[in-house]
Order: structure tokens, then sequence, then C-alpha cells
């Protein structure tokens, strides 16, 4: 197939060390891809790997001119490798999967369809059965059943690279550090609503060692929170930070207050001064203190949030589906 301006399937890759894997991943997609007659694109994004992954690529550059590759300097990541091939996408469809050869091209067309004709925004994949160690899946149920509640979407298994989109949705995303187990996250915060879910083939990998420790875990539930509140507040921080600041200083207030007036209203009864603790020198009295600064800093914190939107670039660059002049 060419390489042209307008494809109707574009299937971007990324990949860190996969030299031994790639011949035989592109040539099933170009197999699956001719026998249903998709006009495609494969999009190679090389992480800065350390094999021969970049030599290997030039040399099916010449057997299937359908491929279009880029090389990064030094290893950045899954989610940068996404987002340059994302920017590159000239599909209707854009599908992603990982170059190791555990995500099957024989899926392409069901996920092509699915976008096509059944007019779904994102497909994610669910790698329903797995071939991996508990060491792995274990840790995977658990942080997909956290990302579900944080995020609201219905999805089984956020972290299978086997993806389905319409061009709009890459087109509208940044992805970066290690967003790309939240993509679909991203595309419902953009507005794109309909995502759905397809069960796809997990195969047991044939080349190489895992590219992914426990570590990814840990950061992915921080990069949740972080997503999370960019997303909600992200235009309005004094929101988040002046109810928290009200909360604080309200409490501290209102502790100081109780303080004093308990001690002027046990001398109007007449106890005895010297029988009265002083308020400085109840712990009460310091963590009243505390609240006030802390209630401070947050209005601060919200301040120079505020400021820092309101001077950024793109606070008002908002997606627009449609329009009529």
């Amino acid at each position: 197939m060419s390489n042209k301006s307008n494809n109707e399937l574009s299937v971007v890759i990324p990949l860190y060390n996969e030299a031994e894997s790639l011949p035989e991943l592109v040539e099933w997609i170009d197999r699956v891809c001719t026998h249903h007659k998709l006009d495609y694109e494969v999009i190679l994004v090389d992480d800065g790997s350390k094999d021969n992954s970049w030599e290997v690529i030039k040399e099916l550059k010449l057997k299937f001119p359908s491929i279009v590759a880029y090389k990064f300097q030094r290893n950045y990541g899954k989610s940068a490798a996404l987002n340059v091939g994302f920017r590159h996408a000239s599909g209707s469809v854009v599908i992603t999967m990982d170059a190791d050869l555990q995500d099957s091209p024989d899926e392409i067309p069901a996920l092509f369809k699915m976008i096509t004709e059944d007019k779904y925004d994102v497909v994610s994949g669910w790698k329903k059965k797995r071939y991996d160690p508990i060491s792995k899946t274990l840790p995977s149920v658990i942080f997909n059943f956290v990302t579900r509640i944080v995020s609201g979407i219905k999805l089984n298994d956020f972290n299978c690279g086997l993806k389905a989109y319409r061009n709009e949705v890459v087109k509208s995303i940044e992805v970066y550090g290690e967003m790309h187990r939240y993509i679909p996250f991203l595309a419902k915060a953009s507005g794109f609503s309909k995502i759905g879910e397809k069960v796809v083939e997990h195969r047991a990998r044939k080349y190489g060692v895992s590219k992914f420790g426990l570590e990814r875990f840990i950061n992915g539930f921080l990069d949740l929170l972080s997503l999370s509140f960019i997303l909600r507040f992200g235009r309005k921080p004094m929101h988040f930070f002046g109810s928290l600041g009200v909360l604080c200083f309200a409490s501290g207030f209102l502790t100081t207050v109780y303080l004093i007036a308990e001690k002027l209203y046990k001398l109007h009864i007449g106890v005895q001064p010297n029988s009265i603790r002083p308020v400085v020198e109840q712990p009460l009295f310091y963590l009243s203190l505390v609240a006030l600064v802390a209630g401070l800093q947050m209005f601060l914190a919200g301040f120079l949030g505020e400021l820092i939107a309101r001077s950024s670039s793109d606070r008002n660059s908002f997606l627009i589906s449609e329009s009529i002049s």
C-alpha cells in the first residue's frame, strides 16, 4: 500500500529495543490490512532503542512503503512516542499497539469497524485472558479498579496498548509523562464520550523481555491524581485552593475565638485567674495558628494559580466540533 496523505487507517507503534519482533509484526499488519483492503500506514516511533531496531526499520521501509518512522535521540517514554505518532497520523481511524507481538494485528479489522460503523470515539482492548505473572496481573487489577472510580469510565483494562480512536480524538489531546494509560480519560475530558471496549487476544511474549517494572504502577497512581486534579481545576485553581483556604482559616479563627471566649467566660463567673490555663499554653491554640497560616498559604497558592492560568496561551482553547457561518 502507498503512504498517502489521507489513509483509512494509521497504525501507531511505539517501540524500544524490539528489533527481533518488528519484521514479523509489520508483515502481519500488511497481510491483515491487504486482505481486508484497508488503505493504511504504519507509524513506527523508535523511543531511543539501543539495539539495531532503527536499522531493521530502514530495511522494512524498502519492502513496505506504507511505513513512516521517527527516531528519538534518547529514551523519552511511551507517552512521548505515542504523542509523536498521533501528531503525524493521517488515517481517519488510528489504532495503537505494542511492538512486542503480544497484541495481535488480527484484531485490527474489528476495531476499525467499531470506529467506522458503530461510531465509537475510542475503543479500548481488554486482555481478559493474560499470559503475565501475578506480579503484573494483581497490581493491574487494583490499578484498573481505582482508575474506573476516578475517571468514571467503565473499562476493564486501561493499560492495554491495543486501542482504536477516531482521528479527531488523537488530534485533540496531548499525551505526556506517563499519561498513555489514561488516554480514554483524556478523550472523555475533551468531550469524546462514546468509549467502548473489546475483548482482545493477549499473546505470550515471543522475543525479548518486558520493559516495565512494578514502579510503573506507583507512577501510574501519581499520574492519575495529577490528571484528575488538572482536568477538574486546571482552569480554575482558586476553586480548589480557595475552598481549602477558607476551611483552614475559618477553623483556625473560630478555634482561637473559642479559646479566648472560654477564658473570658471563666473570668466572668469568678474563676481565679491563676487557676485558668493561659491560652498560649494550650496545644489547641497552636493548632489554630497552624490552620490560620495554612489557610493564608492556600489563598496565595490559589491566587498564583489563577495568575498562571489567566496568562496561559491556551486558556481559551476549546474544542469546536462544528460551526455554521
